[in-house]
């Protein structure tokens, strides 16, 4: 797991830069600050060359956002219940979602940003009760060691180009896929594109 640290320094009168220290191979990365918020225990920092970091304080949890909007403005953008899902990481109920049992030729999309994420193709009855996947399109997704469940360790993912939560994936669980892994996607998570 990456482990982050973030100072802020002062250059001027204002914040003008944040040091981000990676610790695991003590990189350093500094870019210039646009803006800084915080709001219900969330942090926003936003840069000119489109790199927006939020953080959920309370449980420190965050994520890239390179679409570079604030947490009000996706607020307007998604729905309640797929800001839920999306910006907070909540899991929508099982066999709750549209795209559960949908078989249809075509590509899945993010719901937030509608970069295309998962293939018709790479898709798979698990019976979990969520979209399941054994493969994404190469580079669409973040993954991210999820430490919510203290004991049941598991790997998040993201979408790459604006950080919506997308589910977890699982290895090791010997269905009858290519790929021995499984994608399990909220719905809500997704947005379907029909191959014409």
């Amino acid at each position: 797991m990456k482990s982050f640290l973030f100072n802020l320094k002062k250059t001027t009168t204002n914040l003008n830069y944040i040091h981000r220290s990676i610790n695991n191979n003590n990189r350093l990365l500094l870019f210039p600050i646009n803006n800084i918020s915080s709001n219900n225990n969330k942090l926003g920092i936003s840069s000119s060359n489109n790199i927006c970091i939020n953080f959920n304080i309370k449980n420190k949890r965050f994520y890239s956002n390179k679409m570079n909007l604030s947490e009000d403005e996706w607020r307007v953008k998604l729905s309640p219940a797929q800001f839920k899902v999306l910006r907070e990481k909540g899991t929508e109920r099982p066999d709750s979602g549209e795209y559960n049992k949908h078989y249809e030729k075509g590509v899945y999309n993010c719901a937030a940003c509608d970069a295309p994420l998962f293939k018709s193709d790479h898709k798979f009855s698990s019976g979990c009760g969520w979209p399941s996947f054994y493969d994404s399109i190469p580079g669409a997704l973040e993954l991210h060691e999820d430490p919510s469940l203290p004991g049941r360790p598991r790997t998040e993912i993201c979408c790459k180009n604006c950080g919506s939560h997308m589910g977890h994936v699982f290895k090791g669980e010997r269905f009858n896929t290519p790929i021995d892994q499984r994608h399990c996607v909220n719905s809500i998570s997704l947005k379907f594109h029909s191959e014409k």
